[in-house]
């Protein structure tokens, strides 16, 4: 009790470190999220798929390149496209990295064991000076 009372500032600090070195988990991100630079590589490196999950209007205000749009509506039933993907990356998009997070964890459930979530969606994507494509595909 001695040695807590004497190092309360060190525990304390000890706490707050590992509690922000496990947000990112609750937040959606962690193992299954991937910040706008991973996803590019992944998009480079491994030929990365990306869904986009947003609605038909917020698609057609700007997308990832070469970005297939599935509404998160319609995932579980469209999901038989996307079978030729499942031993691929594919990286899951929405505005702010809500709606994609579950959209993983769905395609996930159907055996997409790559599947991933961009952290912090189409906001972060533009924020890192990404390209955005325009109008439908």
């Amino acid at each position: 009790m001695e040695f807590l009372t004497q190092n309360v500032f060190w525990i304390v600090i000890a706490l707050v470190s590992g509690g922000m070195l496990l947000a990112p988990m609750f937040r959606g991100g962690g193992r299954f999220g991937v910040s706008p630079a991973q996803a590019v590589t992944l998009i480079n490196r491994e030929d990365a798929a990306v869904i986009d999950v947003r609605e038909a209007a917020e698609f057609e205000r700007g997308h990832l390149p070469n970005a297939r749009h599935i509404p998160l509506g319609e995932l579980e039933n469209r999901a038989g496209e996307l079978n030729k993907l499942k031993n691929k990356p594919v990286i899951v998009v929405c505005q702010s990295g809500n709606r994609s997070g579950g959209a993983r964890a769905t395609l996930a459930k159907l055996g997409f064991e790559r599947a991933v979530n961009l952290d912090g969606g189409i906001d972060a994507w533009a924020q890192a000076s990404q390209p955005l494509v325009k109008g439908r595909k």
